[in-house]
């Protein structure tokens, strides 16, 4: 994380976005991404000037010798008026052209990019401010970029419902992505799951960047978001890339629509679907509600995830309660669907307090594999109680986490076997669940110890009462009489 140094840092900035008058703050992300682009790119430029002087050769150039004013280095020194030229007339439109393929997701992200910072001196506040933070690795970029968009949770704008990264973390490391895997998150507003999967694999698969056509795929085939936000859009692709991911998969597409035409493509899916959506039936495409007959957007998400995945493709993704045991034909039919046709692994219930400040809303996290000819054997239920962070608005940290138990729980599923229905997690076997027209709220199955307790007879408690009694009326008497002397 961002040692309180560096956040103080980046408060700075962020209070002169603010006091100059740009107070979205997905726009102050805006302009802020790209100025720490612009700065990468002439880091970027200056390591391969080292390493080519230091082989003796000479590889391709980002800004070619008639443009190096236009390098942060230079421009950074350049008095307030021409530097606000340079940046404003020169560096955009230098930045936006620099991928001449229009596909790449650089430009789709750079294509409609717009310059806002309105005055020379306000650019030259931020350009110093940005130039004291220490951009040299990837980590602190990714902390970095992570922090900014912890400020549109607080701000709760546009209705963007940030996974909290912790929880992210867990849902990858349950399902250890693998270096062949292809991913996707149909509602990837910032690539929160998309630039963890990239993470966990740097951490515990880095030989795949030994193999030149796995680090090929990781850089341009394993990743995909999609999402209907362009500003968000323009945001993820940039975390991403900041992450170290050359060339993201991140584009504007409405998933649960006909547009979306991916089937049997992803190897998995990692999302948080936004659930308070309803939408009309002609929205949505018709191949969805063939298999549940539904305006609410978290049944089709569920849908589209048994669409778009590879027959043996896995999904970890977040559900509001209601989908667990809610009574609607839909809910019923989709529940059904998972657990007959493919195979339901494992349900995480976690505490409503999660999604704290912006949601009350109780959820639980589901993992399912497609297989397109049923699996399900008995569905892992696991009681989450506590995520490390008080379940109030402020979410403080705690001692309590369950998550390392659950993550171990998980990829040890043979020695839960035994487990009780009044411990923390167990199995529940398929036919129970058909008998409960598949409900897979937790509830429906755990089991509570209630402990006995021995009470006295009432006789004796009478006796009792009456003793204390006897007691209180002597000390009044003697009270009066203290009183009366």
């Amino acid at each position: 994380m961002l040692t309180g140094e560096l956040r103080h840092k980046v408060d700075k900035i962020w209070e002169t976005f603010w006091t100059g008058g740009i107070t979205n703050p997905l726009t102050v992300i805006e302009q802020f991404t790209y100025l720490l682009f612009i700065k990468g790119l002439d880091e970027v430029e200056t390591q391969r000037e080292q390493e080519d002087a230091l082989l003796g050769i000479e590889s391709e150039r980002i800004f070619p010798p008639d443009k190096q004013h236009l390098r942060w280095s230079k421009f950074k020194h350049f008095e307030a008026a021409h530097m606000y030229d340079v940046v404003s007339n020169e560096v955009f439109p230098f930045i936006k052209n620099l991928h001449g393929n229009r596909e790449s997701a650089y430009a789709k992200y750079m294509g409609d990019a717009i310059f806002m910072i309105p005055t020379p001196q306000m650019l030259v506040k931020i350009v110093d401010g940005i130039d004291r933070i220490p951009m040299k690795d990837r980590d602190t970029k990714g902390d970095l970029y992570e922090y900014l968009l912890s400020k549109i949770a607080t701000a709760g704008t546009n209705g963007q419902f940030r996974t909290p990264r912790h929880i992210i973390h867990m849902m990858v490391e349950l399902m250890k992505p693998t270096p062949e895997d292809i991913i996707v998150d149909p509602a990837a507003g910032s690539a929160g799951f998309l630039v963890a999967a990239g993470e966990y694999l740097r951490k515990h698969r880095s030989d795949l960047f030994l193999v030149q056509s796995l680090k090929e795929h990781f850089n341009n085939h394993m990743f995909y978001g999609f999402d209907m936000d362009r500003t968000m859009l323009r945001i993820g692709a940039m975390n991403m890339m900041l992450h170290g991911i050359e060339n993201p998969n991140i584009e504007y597409r409405d998933s649960l629509s006909e547009q979306n035409k991916d089937k049997d493509k992803y190897t998995l899916v990692l999302a948080n679907p936004p659930f308070k959506g309803s939408l009309d039936y002609e929205a949505v495409a018709g191949d969805l509600l063939k298999v549940v007959k539904t305006k609410k957007t978290e049944l089709l998400f569920l849908a589209l995830f048994l669409r778009i995945l590879k027959t043996g493709g896995r999904c970890a993704c977040i559900v509001p309660d209601g989908v667990l045991f809610g009574s609607s034909k839909a809910h019923k039919d989709i529940r059904k669907e998972i657990v007959e046709n493919h195979k339901l692994e494992a349900i995480i219930s976690m505490p409503s307090g999660v999604f704290k400040p912006y949601a009350g809303v109780s959820t639980a996290i589901m993992i399912f594999t497609k297989t397109g000819v049923g699996g399900t054997d008995q569905v892992w239920f696991y009681d989450m109680k506590a995520d490390g962070y008080s379940l109030d608005d402020k979410r403080n940290p705690i001692e309590e986490n369950d998550i390392p138990d659950i993550i171990a729980r998980f990829h040890n599923l043979e020695a839960e076997k035994e487990r009780k229905r009044t411990d923390q997690s167990f199995f529940v076997p398929v036919e129970e669940i058909r008998e409960n027209d598949y409900d897979l709220s937790i509830n429906k199955y755990k089991e509570i110890e209630y402990e006995e307790v021995q009470y006295e007879a009432p006789s004796v408690i009478l006796e009792r009462i009456e003793a204390l009694e006897k007691e209180i009326m002597q000390g009044i008497k003697e009270l009066k009489e203290m009183i009366k002397e």
